[in-house]
C-alpha cells in the first residue's frame, strides 16, 4: 500500500459528522436559517448536540442571544436550496423568502421548523462556555418532529468544497448500541 501526505486544512473531509443540517433562528421578530455541517450527537437522552458555527454569521449571534434554535435535516430533493442558504447571507436577505423555504411555529423555542426538512429538532443552548474560544456550542433537544411519509429520507453529507455525499443503501449488522 502506498501512502501520501494529506494537508491538515483537509482533514475535515475525512471526519464528516452527519447529515446537513439548517440551523434555524429567530431575533427581533426575523427568522433567519443557514446550513452546517460540524455536529456531533453527544448523547443519548436527553439528546446534546455540539456543533461549530463561525461567529461571524447571524446564526452565532442569534443563537447566543436567544439561547434557542431548531436543527432541520434537509434531503437531497431541496439540496440546491441549502447551498443557497449557505452562500447568501442573512444580515441582508429573507433566506426563507428567497429560497421559498416554508417556516413552520415550533412548540418549545421561537425559532421556526422547515416544512421542507424530514426531521426538525427544537434545542435550547445548554453550554456556551467554548464558544468564545472554539465557537462551539451544546445544544439539547426538547422537541423531535419527523415526515413519517419519508421512509428512506436522503440526506446530504457535506465532503468541503461544494461537494456532497447523499446518504444510500442501509446495511444492518449486530450491534449491542441502542
Amino acid at each position: 500500500m502506498s501512502l501520501r501526505a494529506l494537508p491538515l486544512g483537509k482533514v475535515y473531509r475525512l471526519l464528516e459528522p452527519g447529515p446537513v443540517v439548517l440551523v434555524t433562528t429567530a431575533r427581533k421578530g426575523r427568522a433567519n436559517v443557514m446550513p452546517m455541517s460540524w455536529h456531533t450527537m453527544m448523547e443519548f437522552e436527553p439528546p446534546l448536540v455540539g456543533c461549530v458555527m463561525s461567529a461571524s454569521h447571524l446564526s452565532y449571534e442569534n443563537l447566543f442571544a436567544t439561547r434557542e434554535c431548531v436543527l432541520a435535516i434537509p434531503t437531497v430533493e431541496i439540496a440546491a436550496k441549502v447551498v443557497g442558504c449557505g452562500n447568501t447571507l442573512g444580515r441582508k436577505v429573507d433566506k426563507f423568502a428567497r429560497f421559498a423555504l416554508t417556516p413552520l411555529p415550533a412548540s418549545r423555542v421561537s425559532a421556526p421548523l422547515v416544512a421542507e426538512c424530514y426531521a426538525n429538532l427544537e434545542c435550547r443552548l445548554v453550554d456556551a462556555r467554548m464558544a468564545q474560544k472554539y465557537n462551539f456550542f451544546v445544544l439539547q433537544v426538547h422537541k423531535a418532529w419527523i415526515d413519517p411519509a419519508r421512509k428512506r429520507p436522503r440526506t446530504l453529507h457535506h465532503m468541503g468544497r461544494g461537494a456532497f455525499m447523499v446518504a444510500g443503501r442501509t446495511i444492518r449488522l449486530p450491534s449491542r448500541m441502542k
